[in-house]
């Protein structure tokens, strides 16, 4: 079954779960979220997947967090998906999607929950 990760190579955290899966002899499939970000259907599966609300998996501390207002109570469950597709920073990592089940790599070492 083939694994998955939505990676930052510029991500510490990113990198060391990419590691701990090539220590293991797995080599996922690797979708560098920023240079290809994930539409609003993927996005959608993982947080279902991980059991997330959008604003779990945002990175509150990046400008466009604060510059689009995305800690309005207001905003819905859509709105912030819609935002994350369209500032893919604003997406924590890395993610790692086997079958049906994905996982924050925060710490890294939960990636191997799915190996």
């Amino acid at each position: 079954m083939t694994i998955t990760i939505y990676h930052n190579p510029r991500c510490s955290k990113s990198r060391a779960a990419l590691s701990l899966l090539r220590e293991r002899g797995i080599e996922p499939e690797i979708v560098e979220y920023l240079k290809e970000p994930p539409d609003v259907a993927t996005l959608g599966r993982l947080l279902h997947m991980l059991g997330l609300k959008p604003r779990d998996l945002m990175r509150t501390k990046e400008p466009e967090y604060e510059a689009n207002e995305l800690d309005n109570p207001a905003l819905t469950r859509e709105q912030l998906i819609a935002a994350m597709v369209a500032h893919p920073k604003l997406i924590e990592r890395p993610i790692v999607v086997k079958g049906g089940k994905a996982i924050l790599g925060r710490p890294p070492e939960s990636v191997l929950e799915l190996v």
